[in-house]
């Protein structure tokens, strides 16, 4: 009895958690972090692991010297398209910011380089870089390359606490197989 209490218990560690299964990542975008374009494209592209909630999700694209460079996001699914307006040759930061459906906050980065345009001007002053989402048609793009990316530096995921809740689980299982082994040959032995 104690070994199958002791398999039912370290199995029990094995099932995946609900709640983890909920935290959304990103999981691809066009153009892919750190790609480097010569000709811009007229949308950007975030794909997540679940469908975002236009309601808490925030996305902003800022070019060089702070310049705005997005339209208003449209979600189709678990992808979020926003219009791309490129102000001049240089690095492009996509920022994006949502919540999960446990209400896991997810924020992080995509970088890409437009290399063809005109070089900004450095004298130019910044201009604040703030975008509100709202639900917009969704465009479909025939054609666009899929690309899996890096999931950014500054992008929060838990993948940590959960290997460490699998390994966790793997050392119960084989502690509880090696007490049910003991007990199984003592038991034969007395």
């Amino acid at each position: 009895m104690p070994v199958v209490l002791g398999v039912a218990f370290g199995v029990s560690f094995l099932v995946p958690a609900t709640p983890a299964a909920a935290h959304n990542e990103l999981t691809g975008s066009n153009p892919r972090d750190g790609a480097r374009v010569a000709t811009a494209p007229a949308r950007v592209e975030l794909r997540f692991l679940a469908k975002p909630s236009p309601t808490t999700t925030k996305i902003t694209i800022t070019g060089p010297d702070n310049v705005v460079a997005g339209g208003t996001p449209a979600f189709d699914g678990s992808r979020v398209r926003v219009p791309f307006k490129p102000a001049a040759a240089g690095l492009y930061v996509v920022g994006y910011q949502l919540a999960s459906s446990d209400g896991h906050p997810v924020k992080g980065e995509v970088r890409f380089t437009l290399t063809t345009g005109t070089a900004a001007d450095p004298s130019a002053s910044p201009s604040a870089a703030v975008s509100s989402p709202t639900v917009g048609p969704s465009s479909a793009s025939a054609g666009s390359p899929t690309v899996s990316a890096v999931p950014a530096a500054g992008e929060q995921s838990d993948s940590g606490g959960r290997l460490w809740f699998w390994a966790l689980g793997g050392l119960v299982l084989l502690a509880a197989l090696a007490a049910g082994l003991v007990f199984r040959r003592r038991r034969r032995v007395g």
